[in-house]
């Protein structure tokens, strides 16, 4: 008998990138460009998550994705760090910007992951590709964003 594929997040990746986050927050990196990884954190969070959930109703990863999402702006407004007016990029809160760039990036890197699955009959490209993939989107993200910050805050 042969084990069904996983789409699990690995816990080690998560605790790595959670502990990164930190740092960077207190070298004083831009809250948007934490943010995105925030949220991609977030979301590799809440599909390890439902991989680990028993119940059939409770394994979903995208349900769990928007869950986390809100939860997290709503700890964030909580805690008062989103709603300053000083700290925003074209208008729109940076953390609130980043959290939801983040979102969009990590699932892209998901669906990107799963149609290569796919066409392969399951099997990926190459080692590690479910780390590789969204690691390259967010960098090359976060490289985007921190161009924009400088041109648009000079």
């Amino acid at each position: 008998m042969f084990a069904a594929p996983v789409y699990a997040q690995c816990p080690v990746c998560i605790v790595t990138v959670g502990g990164g986050l930190f740092i960077a927050k207190k070298l004083g990196i831009d809250d948007l460009l934490v943010s995105i990884w925030l949220s991609a954190l977030s979301t590799a969070i809440s599909f390890w998550f439902a991989s680990v959930m028993k119940n059939r109703i409770l394994k979903n990863g995208w349900g769990w994705t928007i869950a986390f999402y809100v939860l997290t702006i709503g700890g964030l407004v909580f805690t008062g760090q989103i709603g300053h007016k000083l700290n925003t990029f074209l208008g729109v809160d940076k953390i609130l910007v980043g959290l939801t760039v983040g979102l969009i990036v990590s699932l892209k890197a998901i669906v990107i992951d799963h149609i290569i699955r796919n066409k392969n009959h399951g099997k990926v490209l190459f080692y590690y590709q479910k780390v590789v993939i969204p690691i390259v989107l967010l960098v090359i993200t976060t490289g985007i964003f921190k161009y924009l910050i400088t041109i648009f805050h000079r």
